[in-house]
Parts: structure tokens; C-alpha cells; sequence
């Protein structure tokens, strides 16, 4: 695994920034839905969180050969409202990884030849379309003032951050080629 080149650096830096975030603000969130009687919600955004931390370490294991302080910037909605707005912003930060940040991000790692970095994007990328598709889910449900469905769990690997809803765990992640042992439930 080669070290990041400089620009390949500062993007992944913004991408560890913004998942990093991501990480709380739905932990946040997750507080909030429970509070205003939404438990599924509460439970997919707390399973998401997960996933974006997945995503921020992976990140940030792409970085493990610097050794200096660095400013990250990344943007994020700042400021939890009710559970129905808390989706909007969860739906617009996955949209805005997923339609730019990702492909731009995925593009510059590619130029300068770094596989690791693409991948840990590609992966990331994945995840969030899904994300996207399940908060969209959840908040026209809870617009109806009615708790998601949730049937089963909400499944996370652990490796790439991809996101399952049933019953069991897929045996094999479709993004990583995980085992199905590597899935966290919540």
C-alpha cells in the first residue's frame, strides 16, 4: 500500500472529516427520534452512524503514514431539528457524497494511482446510495407521523459500511465480499 500523494492526502482528510461527522450528528439524530417516539428510526440512524464510522476509519487507515496535525474541512448540516427535518439533512449529506463528493474524490485518487484510496471511496460511495434510498424511506413515514417498518434488523459490515434491512445478514457483503460474520445488527 503506497503512501497518499498530497492532493489524494487532503481529500481523503475531507472524506474522514465528513464521515467523521456524519458519525455523530446521526448519533444525535438517533437521540432525537427515539425522544419524539420513533424507535425504527432511532435504530436506523444509529445503525448508519455505524456505517459512517466504518467509512471514517477506512479513511482514516489510508492516512496511517502521516504524523502531523491537519485542518479538515468538510461541510454538514450543523444544527438537529425534529426527527422530519434530521432526515432531510441526513438525506441531502448522503445525496451530496453519493452525486459529488464520491465521484469527484474517486477520480483524483485514480489519477494519482492510488487503488487503496479508490477503493475505500468506491466502498464508501456504495454505502451511501443506500443510506440515501433508506432515510428517504423512513421520512415519508415519518412525515405521516408514523415510526419506519423496520422488519428485522438493520445489518452493517463492518468492513465496508454497506447496509442491509431483514431478518438475517446477507451471506456475503455484495460490496466487499465480507463474511456475513463481519455484520454488525442493530
Amino acid at each position: 500500500m503506497t503512501t497518499p500523494r498530497p492532493m489524494t492526502k487532503d481529500v481523503i482528510l475531507s472524506a474522514f472529516g465528513g464521515e467523521s461527522m456524519a458519525h455523530m450528528r446521526y448519533l444525535i439524530y438517533s437521540d432525537i427520534a427515539e425522544k419524539e417516539g420513533f424507535p425504527n428510526v432511532a435504530r436506523l440512524f444509529k445503525a448508519i452512524a455505524f456505517a459512517e464510522y466504518v467509512h471514517a476509519r477506512n479513511h482514516h487507515n489510508r492516512l496511517r503514514d502521516f504524523h502531523e496535525d491537519a485542518k479538515v474541512v468538510a461541510g454538514a448540516p450543523i444544527g438537529p431539528g425534529s426527527t422530519s427535518k434530521n432526515l432531510e439533512h441526513a438525506i441531502n449529506g448522503e445525496n451530496y457524497e453519493v452525486e459529488e463528493m464520491y465521484p469527484v474524490f474517486i477520480e483524483i485518487a485514480k489519477f494519482q494511482r492510488d487503488e487503496s484510496t479508490v477503493r475505500s471511496f468506491i466502498w464508501a460511495l456504495e454505502a451511501e446510495k443506500i443510506h440515501a434510498e433508506l432515510y428517504k424511506e423512513a421520512k415519508e413515514y415519518v412525515d405521516r407521523k408514523e415510526d419506519w417498518p423496520l422488519k428485522g434488523k438493520v445489518w452493517i459490515c463492518s468492513v465496508c459500511g454497506y447496509t442491509h434491512v431483514g431478518d438475517d445478514a446477507p451471506d456475503k457483503c455484495p460490496i466487499c465480499g465480507a463474511s456475513k460474520e463481519m455484520f454488525e445488527g442493530f
